[in-house]
């Protein structure tokens, strides 16, 4: 029987370890998290995975901490500080206005 062609992609999916998360929630908040996930066409699990890592990876940038040099600051600041070059976006961008002045 010949074998039958795999992709890269489902190997490594077959093979991802899974680990398990269980939580003690109220079914009130459980009612909620349903609802969203329904909403957003995603099963209860793929919603709470998703709004956790975000929430975590928010949580973590939060709190990283940038080392930087006397000389590599003054750059960074002097950069930052500096006016923008003008350009065809950026006047684009100016010119129009914003959404909650349009009629």
């Amino acid at each position: 029987m010949p074998m039958q062609p795999t992709s890269k992609l489902s190997e490594k999916a077959s093979r991802t370890v899974r680990d398990t998360l269980n939580l003690r929630i109220r079914p009130d908040l459980r009612s909620l998290i349903d609802q969203a996930a329904e909403l957003a066409g995603k099963s209860r699990t793929d919603f709470v995975l998703e709004a956790s890592r975000r929430a975590a990876e928010e949580t973590l940038l939060d709190r990283s901490l940038w080392l930087a040099d006397p000389e590599a600051f003054a750059a960074f600041s002097e950069r930052l500080d500096a006016p923008s070059a003008p350009n065809e976006r950026l006047r684009h961008v100016l010119a129009r206005k914003a959404p909650w002045d349009q009629p």
